[in-house]
């Protein structure tokens, strides 16, 4: 009988009195692609951060073989020199991954010289192979760039580039594709895979996907292992998994897609937002040979217009770079246009000149950002957190009469009363979303911009917000201008859509029409990207 590459023979994972991964049960084969799946808590990146000897201060007990190899009981200078070389891995966030300070080169290099023995030049020589091996344009450029240089898309080549540095028999990738728009999202999955099927008929590589991505696992993954809750609860064939689920977690998974369960809109009914020929222009500075500097501008947003009815949800969706932050940073007041007006209830924000009449329009219009880490501020509780809009726009209000409007709209979003003098750091990021949700709605606004909303969360905790989001807007006439580059989520959500490219409208109208018959060649490929179930 062939030794798997990798088993988890009884794999227990323990921080303090609390168990995270119980007896877990896997094995990988040479040249296989095996996903591993759950919600955010499951166990999924503490079992590969274990892999790869990386879980501080963990209680772990069972085995981790290589090749027959336990590594559990391998010293920290064991590990070093199978870090790298052996096992390597991909991580989720490249712009923290990878360190600001060095460049590209180097930081492939680094690895070349600890496992290889390379001299400088013939490792920049590999690092340059690799950068274009991985599809980074003009390579030998790149390899001198700092991470902050590339695109997220690059970023995250190059993490694939330093993984593959010393062709490892294992290759772990967590979540390497959540940062990233559906284009860009594809051309990586077909980038793992092209990669993994040359390195595994050469040695036999086999990649340990960890995601909660389900659409990507049906393109990538052979073989698909199901946890919950730190157990192993399902495995089988991607194929006879996704057709026939056995346990009721990964049914639920299986069905956690986004609904459409919008009402339609009046076709009279009262605009709220209205945009005409928006153009803005960021100022850049350019190198000058008469002048250390001149000055240069960007057009972001080119001639853009549309309409919002009350009620009524707009899905503004495009790759990374498109204009959608721009024009939602434009519609709130954030960014100056070059051209163009913009409409808040009739009423152009150029001519608002006051104080007290920017903040009356500003109390119509709230935004929900991507990250619910990031947007709310940890040394505030969420009693001040949720109740500052209330007193800024509405200083009549007593303190305890806010403290009552607070509680309100903690209960209205989900949350117990008891979350007032609490932190933010304290909750998952679905509480925080919901806790960002019930801020924006604190000055009883008529339009929410909705950032990029759940692109941070599980399909699980994704489909709760989204059915929060839907509750609200039939119950309190909500409209929203909803940004996103999840077409399965704009598909639930939205009655119209506008697609976005290089800053100009390409093609707008009723979501279901645009889905089933997109019309602009960058629509359909944007379609063909997502993997849409129902879509064209």
């Amino acid at each position: 009988m062939t030794t798997p590459l990798l088993q988890l023979d009884g794999l227990s994972i323990g921080f303090g009195d609390k168990t995270v991964v119980r007896d877990l049960n896997l094995s990988i084969g040479r040249g296989e692609r095996v996903a591993l799946v759950g919600e955010s808590g499951s166990g999924k990146s503490v079992t590969a951060l274990s892999i790869l000897g990386l879980a501080d201060n963990a209680r772990q007990t069972g085995r981790i073989l290589l090749d027959g190899d336990d590594l559990l009981h391998k010293t920290e200078q064991q590990m070093r020199g199978i870090r790298g070389r052996d096992v390597a891995m991909v991580f989720q966030e490249p712009m923290t991954a990878l360190n600001p300070l060095f460049t590209i080169g180097k930081q492939i290099a680094e690895s070349l010289r600890l496992h290889e023995g390379l001299r400088p030049n013939a490792a920049r020589q590999r690092g340059i192979e690799l950068l274009r091996r991985t599809g980074i344009p003009e390579p030998e450029r790149r390899i001198d760039s700092f991470p902050h240089q590339l695109s997220g898309g690059q970023r995250q080549r190059a993490m694939i580039a330093m993984a593959l540095a010393c062709r490892p028999r294992l290759l772990l990738a967590d979540e390497p594709t959540t940062a990233l728009d559906v284009t860009v999202r594809q051309q990586i999955v077909e980038l793992l895979i092209g990669l993994q099927e040359q390195e595994a008929a050469e040695r036999g590589m086999a990649v340990l996907l960890i995601t909660h991505d389900l659409n990507l696992v049906k393109r990538f993954a052979q073989r698909v292992a199901v946890m919950e809750n730190g157990v192993l609860v399902e495995t089988n064939s991607t194929a006879e998994l996704f057709a026939n689920p056995q346990h009721p977690y990964t049914r639920r998974l299986l069905n956690s897609e986004p609904e459409r369960a919008i009402d339609p809109i009046d076709s009279d009914a009262r605009r709220v937002l209205e945009v005409q020929g928006l153009s803005v222009d960021y100022r850049t500075s350019v190198k000058g040979w008469r002048s250390a500097f001149s000055k240069s501008s960007f057009r972001a947003l080119q001639d853009v217009g549309i309409t919002l009815r009350c009620g009524e949800t707009l899905g503004i969706v495009g790759e990374s770079g498109s204009g959608k932050s721009t024009l939602a940073a434009a519609i709130l007041g954030l960014q100056r246009p070059s051209e163009g007006l913009i409409h808040i209830d009739g009423q152009p924000l150029s001519a608002l000149k006051s104080m007290n009449s920017r903040r009356m329009v500003s109390s119509r219009l709230q935004v929900v950002f991507q990250d619910p880490y990031g947007s709310l501020s940890p040394r505030m509780t969420i009693e001040q957190i949720v109740g500052e809009g209330i007193a800024l726009h509405r200083p009549e209000v007593t303190v305890a009469a806010r403290r009552q409007r607070v509680v309100a709209l903690l209960q209205e979003v989900g949350m117990p009363a008891d979350v007032l003098p609490r932190y933010p750091q304290e909750f998952s990021g679905g509480q925080r979303q919901r806790i960002a949700i019930a801020r924006a709605l604190a000055v009883e606004p008529e339009l929410l911009v909705l950032d990029e909303p759940t692109s941070a969360l599980d399909v699980s905790i994704q489909q709760q917000v989204l059915n929060l989001l839907t509750r609200l807007q039939k119950k309190y006439g909500l409209t929203y201008l909803f940004i996103t580059h999840d077409l399965a989520v704009m598909r639930a959500m939205a009655h119209r859509v506008a697609v976005m490219k290089a800053g100009r409208i390409v093609e707008t109208g009723d979501t279901m029409d645009v889905l089933q018959a997109p019309a602009h060649p960058y629509t359909q490929a944007l379609l063909a990207a997502s993997m849409v179930a129902g879509a064209a």
